[in-house]
């Protein structure tokens, strides 16, 4: 296991730890992991709501020896920012971890305003994964799209290829969570050039429909894997405001979960007649692909020096669909 949550901060709000997740998806083993370990010790009460009774259960003696509590909220409508705050008076905890119901939206999701979110994280059963996120796709995706980790843990009998397809989906629905997969062994690297349905090697590199998708989370997390390397695609022109002179964003549409789910998935391009090309419109984009500091990003990014761009017609699917 790993030192996953954040150590403590003095803040004036009390920090909320989330972790939420399908029933036995490994929630309670991962909290009572957490507690239990040094670094997360604190002078005080740690509180648990636990919202979902699994088959693990909280050992009464690592409560004991960690000043924590546990107080079970068993529907719904009881998780009201009132009902937080009558445990806050009951136990003055230092701290609150909540141990979501996966069967619960997420969107109904409400914290006192005394309390504040310091961190979410899912927990994924790899060998349940597909149900789940076949048959509740919706409820899955309001789990995974805020969450700064997504775990997925019991990966020693699934088929690596659906791990890395798995892996596709919950990227596309949130692109900056750290993604880690674990087997009995402890964590498993899921990222090949051969699994990627491209062949990197080609200049340019091809890229349209669905391997667009995949390209750009595969560039995102491995940016140093196409340095140097040509692309070409098709792709919607945007002109974000605090983007700098010279800039613009080929990208396309993606569908994440559903119909009213869209992203719009694309790199920083430099191009010396961005300016001049319409919002919306659709272009084929030839570019070197380039790694630096861009004010937009934060931090160092990827980026795409154009070396030709020009209109193109629509493609005949414009939007690239993760839902399969």
């Amino acid at each position: 296991m790993f030192d996953f949550l954040k150590g403590n901060k003095k803040v004036e709000k009390k920090p909320v730890y989330v972790i939420n997740g399908f029933l036995d998806s490994g929630k309670t083993s991962f909290i009572t992991y957490t507690i239990g370990q040094p670094y997360f010790q604190v002078q005080g009460t740690t509180l648990v709501l636990l919202c979902e009774e699994g088959e693990v259960e909280y050992r009464e003696s690592l409560l004991r020896q960690t000043d924590t509590v546990v107080e079970v909220i068993e529907d719904l409508e009881d998780f009201t920012p009132s009902r937080m705050m009558e445990l806050e008076k009951k136990h003055r905890p230092e701290r609150v971890l909540i141990e979501w119901n996966g069967m619960w939206d997420f969107r109904q999701f409400r914290l006192p305003s005394a309390w504040r979110l310091e961190q979410q994280i899912t927990t994924i059963d790899a060998s349940t994964f597909n149900i789940y996120f076949t048959n509740m796709r919706s409820l899955a995706a309001e789990q995974l799209r805020n969450s700064e980790l997504i775990m997925f843990n019991r990966c020693d009998d699934v088929d690596e290829k659906d791990l890395i397809s798995y892996k596709r989906n919950v990227k596309a629905i949130n692109q900056k969570a750290d993604l880690v997969f674990e087997d009995s062994e402890g964590e498993i690297d899921m990222t090949t050039e051969e699994d990627l349905p491209f062949d990197i090697h080609q200049d340019p590199i091809p890229l349209e429909g669905l391997d667009y998708g995949i390209w750009y989370i595969d560039a995102m997390e491995h940016p140093d894997r196409y340095v140097g390397k040509n692309v070409t695609y098709t792709g919607m022109v945007m002109r974000p405001g605090d983007f700098p002179k010279g800039y613009f964003v080929p990208g396309r549409m993606a569908m994440t979960c559903c119909a009213n789910d869209m992203s719009f998935l694309g790199y920083a391009c430099r191009y010396n007649k961005a300016s001049d090309l319409p919002e919306r419109q659709w272009v084929q984009v030839t570019a070197t692909i380039k790694k630096e500091e861009f004010a937009p990003y934060g931090g160092p990014g990827v980026i795409l020096e154009a070396k030709e761009v020009k209109p193109a017609q629509q493609p005949k699917e414009p939007v690239i669909n993760f839902a399969g």
